[in-house]
């Protein structure tokens, strides 16, 4: 089965160093990346765009438009990208919207990444309107951080899911992404999933760990039945995205997770046809 990684990172961001070395335990490299990726048959990543200007510092109100995948230039072949988005620098910098937009021209970025929580606006919030005007104008995904912050400095009044309800209901022609199913608020990110025909969720950044304390997840039935009841109440098997968030989990693991909460007649969609139909990387019988 071809996998395609909705939702990762390969940005030079001193929290995602210190995440593969002391926690996951992984190589954060483009080799450690094709190694994991080539063992598993993932044949495409997504990464979400990101930087800070000094290290540590993310969120970082100073990073320019758009942020973006700069752990290694260039970035390896197999990996497309969603630019980010730093709402400061929307309202300070006139050249910023211009900059984001011929970015848009290079042929592997596929979508938008706006990081609410770490950032703190609503997802609604006009700041963000010249962003989605992009997104309609080019037919570009929006993905959107959602629930906990890999940051205490993020406030999550701002990352709840249930805001982004409000964003497609008045932005219908856009096709938005909820990130990391919203968790802890997976109950109302699956709502939102069954009543936007626009809203799809990725089911990245899960658990964050190394692989002896994933599998006592993975063996935890509370831990599961918190993801499956959500997942079982939308019934939206065509719109959830398989991604790892890499490097926050070894790649192995996490595939063996996420089979675990989701039926195996979905798996193909889930894992593959999902996120292609989405982002749109492969022809069909490629």
């Amino acid at each position: 089965m071809k996998i395609i990684d909705a939702h990762m990172h390969f940005s030079d961001i001193l929290s995602f160093k210190g995440t593969a070395l002391e926690i996951s335990d992984l190589d954060y490299s483009s080799i450690g990346l094709k190694n994991e990726y080539e063992e598993n048959n993932i044949i495409a990543g997504i990464g979400m765009g990101l930087s800070e200007t000094e290290e540590g510092k993310f969120p970082d109100y100073n990073s320019l438009n758009p942020m973006r995948l700069d752990l290694e230039v260039p970035n390896p072949a197999f990996i497309y990208e969603c630019l980010g988005i730093n709402p400061y620098d929307l309202q300070t910098r006139k050249e910023s919207i211009y900059d984001i937009e011929n970015a848009i021209s290079e042929t592997r970025i596929v979508g938008f990444k706006i990081y609410a929580g770490y950032y703190p606006f609503y997802v609604y919030d006009t700041v963000y309107e010249p962003i989605y005007e992009l997104a309609e104008k080019y037919n570009l995904p929006v993905v959107i951080h959602s629930g906990d912050t890999y940051s205490e400095r993020g406030l999550i009044k701002y990352s709840h899911p249930i805001h982004i309800d409000e964003l497609a209901v008045f932005h219908r022609n856009i096709n938005f992404v909820i990130a990391h199913l919203g968790d802890p608020w997976v109950m109302d990110t699956a709502e939102i999933l069954s009543k936007n025909r626009n809203v799809f969720a990725d089911l990245s950044g899960l658990i964050v760990s190394d692989e002896f304390k994933a599998k006592t997840y993975i063996n935890e039935k509370t831990f599961i039945d918190h993801f499956r009841r959500a997942i079982f109440y939308s019934e939206t098997y065509d719109k959830l995205l398989f991604g790892t968030d890499w490097p926050l989990v070894q790649v192995k693991t996490y595939i063996e997770f996420i089979k675990k909460l989701v039926p195996e007649k979905y798996y193909e969609d889930i894992f593959y046809n999902n996120s292609n139909n989405l982002f749109k990387l492969f022809e069909e019988g490629e």
